[in-house]
């Protein structure tokens, strides 16, 4: 294939990728092409024209690294790639892709995939009337989902939508989402990615998706097989048109997404985009040369680098205004933020810029703020305007209703209810000090990588045999129960209990300060069956099952019930609740219903407790009642002294609207009067009514 090098009309080094040209001296069918390159002495770009043969052109001009050159005959949706002239093209027919490629196209070959770039014009889509739904931060409760898992397994779907970004958009699916309650669903990867090649030999594939290829890129694989054959813009519209559809349920979409590394790998494996057009300033190396590798992926992206700033803010930028997505969890956020020394700052230009940016004003920011290399865990240490995955708050909870509670099982020690308490109030200590408050706290107890909140209680140890890495993968330190057994078991009174800790567990995530995120299935008890790194498991074992037996049913009546007491009770409150520390109060009362002492915050014998929390401006308290301890306690509600001691008004009865308690639940209802006593069962959590 020889390459053209006529002159070429003018060319322009920006936007990045390949955009129609509107240089007066060009054709009709000319674009714009330009792709950072600094080492590279020449670049040309291969593509098919339509006629379906292939052409190629050297990218004539060369400004700040970008080779850029007008080009007829590349039409939309069209593959085209880039190679440098004076390197002969390889054996794999592999050439390096557009880092701002708007689809990749994959080509099965004898000697594996090959991938193309394709071209796709911005824009024609109808959004009609469809807008944002702007959801509060306070009024937000997050569902993490996979596309594919979420409705592969769906009786209600039609097959040929099961598993794809049309079937999540379906309105089975949304009258579930908001039956449940949920505000915003935080989607796994859907830029597009490929599967590490150790994963191809087990038989496996990348089923959460988290090895980017193309960050502007949907990934064709969730799309129905109707929009794969019509071409990468129905694949685009298929997408938008999943975003339209929730928007105008109300419900918003956060996309997780990967910029700390690529698909790429460690440098042994073969260039696919960034490392055969800019290796030095794409890829973060140590003094030595070597890759710096903060991720655990083989390679990490160099934000210290202006072009790695700007590629990252350029991908959040056309999802949001050309997809319309509400927001983005940075997966490993931490490594785009550590500098030039490789140190974190809550100051780097990356965060500085995307607080900055008009396109992503509004947006929900939301950092995973930790990865592997030294400080890297800096939870709650993100600047304002972002919000933080809160793994403190995950620790502790399943500390306090799992680790304790195998310990006092076998006649041994627990922790006090202090730190519990803590993270009912929203870790206000951990947010302050970043200028944040307590709705910056992304609480969860499980996301898609470890545990399901049903394997919590019913595993010790992980089961991950299936991934091929003899049980090697994943984390050990999982803080779970598994109630005396593991595994099933038709041991009743096992499954009661395990029943009871699963309420436990999402009672305190839903009824804390901060945005809760559950994780799918989690509502009705999925299991993984012990597998707490289920990535490379695209089958039933990850996908959801919606056959519920009455355990399920029971459990997802419970979420749907916590989740009507938090919108009822956030509904009552003002607008800077809780925000605002004079919009909001907590008040802590013991068993015998006085103010709790320091000695009982610190004694670990101390798991029992009352929170009233509200505002002074609201029209509706609640109280939460914790007992984590193995007996019945017979508490106290607040008299009317201990709440003028507290600068309360008096309160003369409480009305219980949800237990925990298996056997409890024909007491919701009840009304309680200030000053008299109720009993909260053992292992339990009670919520009334002020």
């Amino acid at each position: 294939m020889s390459v053209s090098l006529e002159l070429s009309p003018p060319s322009s080094e920006f936007p990045l990728g390949v955009h129609r040209s509107h240089a007066r001296t060009t054709a009709a069918d000319s674009v714009n092409v330009a792709v950072y390159a600094p080492g590279v002495s020449a670049l040309a770009v291969h593509y098919q024209g339509r006629d379906g043969a292939w052409h190629s052109k050297a990218l004539a001009d060369y400004t700040h690294g970008v080779h850029h050159g007008v080009v007829e005959g590349l039409a939309d949706s069209v593959r085209y790639a880039f190679w440098p002239v004076e390197t002969a093209l390889p054996d794999t027919s592999q050439l390096l892709l557009d880092p701002y490629a708007r689809a990749i196209d994959t080509v099965d070959t004898e000697s594996g995939p090959v991938y193309w770039s394709v071209y796709v014009e911005d824009g024609g889509f109808d959004w009609g009337t469809s807008a944002p739904p702007r959801t509060h931060w306070r009024d937000t409760v997050v569902y993490e989902a996979h596309v594919k898992g979420l409705t592969q397994l769906h009786p209600d779907i039609p097959a040929d939508l099961r598993g794809t970004y049309a079937g999540l958009a379906h309105p089975v699916m949304i009258r579930y989402l908001k039956e449940l309650g949920v505000t915003a669903v935080e989607l796994l990867p859907v830029h597009f990615h490929i599967d590490e090649p150790h994963l191809g030999p087990l038989g496996l594939t990348n089923y959460w998706g988290y090895n980017t290829l193309g960050y502007f890129a949907p990934h064709p694989g969730y799309a129905t097989e109707a929009a794969r054959a019509t071409g990468p813009r129905a694949v685009q519209d298929e997408f938008k048109g999943m975003v339209k559809l929730l928007h105008e349920a109300g419900l918003e979409v956060i996309l997780d997404v990967v910029y700390n590394h690529t698909a790429e790998g460690p440098p042994d494996l073969p260039a696919l985009s960034w490392r055969g057009l800019a290796e030095q300033q794409y890829y973060r190396h140590g003094d030595h040369g070597r890759y710096l590798d903060t991720t655990g992926c083989g390679n990490t992206l160099n934000f210290a680098h202006p072009r790695v700033v700007a590629l990252a803010l350029d991908s959040l930028r056309y999802w949001v205004e050309e997809f319309h997505i509400d927001g983005f969890r940075f997966d490993l956020a931490v490594s785009m933020a550590r500098d030039e020394t490789n140190t974190f700052t809550p100051r780097h230009p990356f965060l500085v810029a995307a607080g900055a940016d008009r396109a992503l004003r509004g947006v929900k920011m939301i950092a995973e703020p930790w990865d592997i290399g030294m400080g890297g865990w800096q939870t709650g240490n993100f600047p304002q305007g972002w919000a933080d995955w809160n793994d403190r708050f995950r620790d502790t909870v399943r500390d306090f209703w799992l680790t304790d509670q195998a310990s006092l099982a076998v006649g041994g020690g627990a922790g006090s209810v202090a730190r519990l308490a803590g993270c009912l109030s929203g870790s206000t200590d951990l947010f302050a000090p970043s200028g944040r408050t307590s709705v910056a706290s992304i609480n969860l107890i499980t996301a898609h990588d470890g545990f399901t909140l049903a394997d919590l209680t019913s595993y010790s140890r992980k089961h991950n045999e299936n991934n091929g890495e003899q049980n090697r993968d994943g984390h050990n330190d999982n803080r779970s129960y598994n109630h005396g057994m593991e595994g099933p078991t038709d041991q009743e009174a096992i499954s009661a209990a395990r029943s009871q800790t699963a309420r436990n567990l999402m009672a305190t995530l839903l009824l804390s300060l901060g945005v809760p995120m559950l994780t799918a299935g989690d509502e009705f008890g999925r299991s993984q069956r012990g597998n707490n790194n289920a990535y490379c498991q695209d089958n039933e074992l990850a996908w959801l099952h919606w056959d519920h037996d009455d355990d399920a049913r029971h459990l997802l009546e419970h979420t749907r019930s916590l989740l009507r007491i938090r919108r009822e009770f956030l509904a009552h409150q003002p607008h800077g609740y809780p925000a605002r520390d004079d919009s909001s109060y907590l008040h802590w009362f013991n068993p015998a219903g006085t103010a709790m002492t320091q000695e009982q915050w610190t004694d670990p014998g101390s798991r029992t407790v009352q929170l009233l929390l509200g505002s002074p401006d609201g029209v509706l308290d609640g109280l939460v009642v914790i007992n984590g301890s193995m007996d019945d306690a017979r508490i106290t509600l607040p008299a009317r002294t201990a709440l003028e001691d507290s600068g309360l008004p008096s309160i003369k009865r409480f009305e219980l609207r949800y237990t925990t308690a298996g056997d409890q639940d024909r007491r919701r209802g009840a009304r309680v009067g200030s000053g008299e006593t109720d009993v909260v069962p053992a292992n339990s959590i009670s919520v009334y009514r002020v």
